[in-house]
């Protein structure tokens, strides 16, 4: 029987198999493992059912995705309706989902799902310019070839123009009547189109550097900080003291190393404390009232930088 840790090892296993630098496991967060190779780097959730998944988290894991630049994926076994079918997309919340054999395939042999499970059925996305191509080279009007497709004038100009997805029905007799691929496939690890990012609209001390500060509530840490004006600068993770004890922070320094390679982000303590030194661990410690004495980022980074590198 499949249990939710067996499909994460073996979704850790292939994507090493395949040359990804994983993170280690984090079940109880809004992801449970980030894995990244060259500029690719995914945001995975696992449940065995994916009707499991609540907004919130949903809603947090999408937001560190745009951060991160990842792609976030949700990986299943089954639904409320039954298992999931190789090759098919279930989104929840806005995030793909798929079963364990359509992510293999991606990852293995570069096949991408067609097909978007929702509600009344089953949608593919058509090939416009195939389309259009075949309409110019054999003289057709759209009004004729909706005809030979059983559907109207309208619904085929939303075709050929990309603004509706079409049945799968529709895309079989489609494909009889070209005798050529209509469909598209959707490439669930290219990165997503940019969103804009819900920041924590408290005014901090990172805020006034230029920050969007967002605070999470389901991650190994306490908090993501990207610069606003620009996605060339890696994003902050960061605990912050909370009045934990240093053996605590210690502990939590662990993870956000981790992270922070994977996820190409830059490590970091917001303390007050003024007995923990200039680091736990291997991660670089910033007095808070340090924080509020640097004018710009650029300050910042580089004190991080050099409390890295001692």
């Amino acid at each position: 029987m499949l249990t939710r840790g067996n499909l994460l090892q073996q979704i850790e296993n292939l994507l090493k198999s395949q040359g990804f630098k994983t993170s280690d496991i984090y079940e109880q967060g809004s992801f449970d493992l980030v894995a990244r190779k060259n500029l690719l780097i995914l945001l995975l959730k696992t449940f065995l059912n994916i009707d499991s998944i609540n907004e919130h988290n949903a809603h947090e894991m999408k937001q560190l995705a745009n951060i991160f630049l990842a792609s976030p994926i949700i990986i299943g076994e089954k639904s409320r309706n039954g298992l999931l079918e190789e090759g098919v997309i279930y989104e929840r919340y806005e995030i793909p989902t798929i079963g364990l054999g359509t992510f293999k395939n991606m990852i293995l042999y570069n096949e991408y799902p067609e097909i978007l499970a929702d509600r009344g059925g089953y949608f593919v996305k058509i090939d416009g310019n195939v389309i259009k191509q075949y309409r110019e080279e054999y003289s057709m009007s759209l009004k004729d070839l909706a005809n030979l497709a059983h559907v109207s004038r309208a619904t085929m100009y939303k075709y050929e123009n990309g603004i509706v997805r079409a049945n799968t029905e529709t895309a079989m007799i489609l494909e009889e009547i070209l005798n050529t691929k209509v469909t598209l496939d959707i490439d669930l690890l290219k990165q997503p189109q940019k969103e804009d990012i819900k920041y924590s609209d408290d005014v901090n001390d990172l805020s006034k550097l230029g920050y969007g500060v967002l605070s999470t509530n389901k991650s190994p840490f306490d908090a993501v900080a990207k610069m606003k004006t620009s996605d060339k600068e890696s994003p902050l993770i960061t605990n912050v003291e909370k009045n934990r004890s240093e053996k605590t922070l210690k502990r939590m320094a662990i993870p956000l190393k981790d992270l922070s390679m994977v996820t190409t982000s830059e490590p970091v303590f917001i303390i007050n404390n003024d007995k923990i030194r200039e680091s736990i661990g291997t991660i670089p410690v910033i007095k808070s009232w340090e924080l509020k004495e640097f004018e710009n980022s650029k300050e910042l980074l580089k004190m991080i930088k050099e409390r890295k590198e001692n």
